[in-house]
């Protein structure tokens, strides 16, 4: 079977990649279908944009496709950046700039709690479609550390550990991760009777 990965960007591939791992299935990603549109992100929750790009893809595709929408949730920030998260500073995708306005926004302020939330949509071609949800808690550290991940990883620490994102293996981050947790659960909603 073949799945249609709603993504370009070779880090989230990667991670998905090696947390979703299921024998006869084939993932694909929107690099392997340059002929794809980019669909635009303008839903106001995670799920309505995970939702619109694995419906689209899958109608456009022919295939089934699997799409997720994650961001960061920072409590002092009433939520912020939620669903703006990849494009905080204004550039989209500019990890350096988003994670320098989330230190500036939270400069004196004690409550420093946050998470990661990722929501993951799977389509068929014909409409049909299902979501989960994985969530990570943790607090936003004082100023950037680590060099591994992307995103907010530098900033983020979870919940029960003394080093952010950027600071661990991909394999201790995939066990605990936002994106980890809503596989597991996309493999045991969607797949788990054809392992």
């Amino acid at each position: 079977m073949k799945l249609l990965l709603a993504t370009r960007n070779k880090h989230k591939m990667e991670e998905i990649a090696s947390i979703f791992q299921i024998e006869d299935l084939e993932l694909e990603t929107l690099a392997d279908h340059p002929e794809l549109p980019e669909v635009v992100e303008d839903r106001e929750t995670f799920e309505g944009n995970s939702v619109k790009k694995a419906t689209e893809l899958a109608r456009l595709s022919g295939i089934a496709a699997m799409a997720d929408d994650s961001g960061l949730e920072v409590d002092a920030l009433d939520g912020a950046p939620g669903v703006y998260s990849a494009r905080y500073s204004g550039t989209h995708g500019d990890d350096s700039a988003n994670n320098r306005k989330l230190l500036r926004k939270l400069e004196g302020e004690a409550n420093r709690t946050a998470r990661f939330r990722c929501v993951i949509s799977l389509a068929n071609p014909d409409g049909n479609c299902e979501s989960v949800e994985g969530v990570c808690e943790g607090q936003i550290a004082i100023e950037p550390s680590g060099s591994n991940g992307f995103g907010y990883d530098p900033v983020f620490m979870p919940t029960g550990w003394e080093k952010t994102f950027a600071e661990m293996d991909s394999q201790d981050k995939n066990a605990i991760s936002h994106r980890a947790k809503a596989l597991e659960k996309a493999k045991a909603a969607w797949f788990a009777a054809g392992e």
